[in-house]
């Protein structure tokens, strides 16, 4: 099948004011993310992400969890039919997995050795945008693999096979992180590294994604949990719960943050508890610092008066 690239309007696709235009594809692969007709674009991360599609750039995305960093370079692709693909840098992921390695199959009832190209080369060679996620807790030996995509031209050499792979005109790079590659300051990512500064260099762009405004937030819930469109009230007062979490950490007062997907998580349970309290603590409070229960108790009876 053949997919051609088009030219699409960008205020039409993400519902934000622009008379640039983007190029996608024409026809859908399987690859493609599934579009979330209510998901809110940030106008100045999605600028930056067409940029990178449009150019070839590479972008690191950094921001706390539950912002939307993956989701975001998703729905991109989804409105572009863009093949995408995520690969989650865990302690998991080895060079080998990366680069390929020699598997013995079956060949007309014999046994034989024959390399299977790791993910790096399979994405690189077709219309794919590569989304590294976690990209600040990869393994040291990893990262160095990944350091060959970053460099001018961006060809991968696979020693074993005396190949080289050239990227395909329309791969594109991402990658996904918590903090911005000097380790973690906040306790909240264990497990993350200080990244190579001499990588780090070699993202065309980094950028910071910051949670959504309240008014944003509580329409994306609304969208994800319709059946609580008679409680808006009660989800706005969940967010601002929230909101305060979220200024509280920043300032260094408090060891945890709700994101996003704790606000649903406890609008969730409240469904099924029929109790805001102790939906809250079932959703958040529990999973942090007792030190910081005075603290939520605070923001909770400030909000909802009790």
């Amino acid at each position: 099948m053949q997919f051609d690239l088009v030219e699409k309007n960008v205020q039409d696709l993400f519902a934000f004011e622009s008379h640039a235009k983007v190029k996608g594809f024409n026809q859908k692969s399987e690859f493609v993310p599934e579009v979330d007709s209510g998901y809110h674009f940030d106008p100045e991360t999605t600028k930056v992400l067409l940029a990178a599609f449009e150019n070839n750039l590479k972008v690191l995305v950094q921001g706390y969890h539950g912002t939307g960093k993956s989701s975001h370079i998703e729905q991109v692709a989804a409105r572009l039919n863009w093949p995408c693909f995520r690969l989650n840098l865990d302690g998991h992921i080895s060079r080998l997995d990366l680069i390929g390695k020699d598997q013995i199959v079956l060949e007309d009832g014999q046994q034989v050795t024959k390399f299977k190209e790791g993910i790096l080369p399979w994405a690189m060679q077709q219309p794919m945008a590569l989304v590294l996620d976690e990209y600040d807790a990869g393994r040291p030996e990893v990262m160095f693999v990944i350091q060959r995509l970053m460099e001018q031209g961006g060809a991968l050499t696979l020693p074993d096979q005396n190949k080289i792979i050239h990227p395909h005109p329309q791969f594109r790079l991402f990658a996904t992180s918590n903090t911005i590659g000097l380790g973690d300051s906040t306790g909240l990512y264990h497990g993350t590294h200080h990244l190579n500064q001499a990588q780090l260099d070699r993202w065309n762009m980094v950028v910071h994604l910051n949670y959504l405004e309240e008014s944003w937030e509580k329409e994306v819930a609304l969208s994800k949990m319709p059946q609580l469109h008679n409680s808006k009230d009660l989800i706005e007062k969940m967010i601002t719960v929230a909101s305060l979490t979220r200024t509280a950490f920043m300032a260094g007062d408090l060891s945890a943050v709700m994101s996003p997907r704790t606000v649903l998580m406890w609008a969730q349970n409240y469904e099924i508890l029929d109790d805001v309290y102790q939906a809250f603590k079932l959703s958040f409070m529990n999973r942090v610092d007792p030190a910081d229960f005075e603290t939520l108790n605070t923001f909770y009876n400030r909000v909802f008066g009790e």
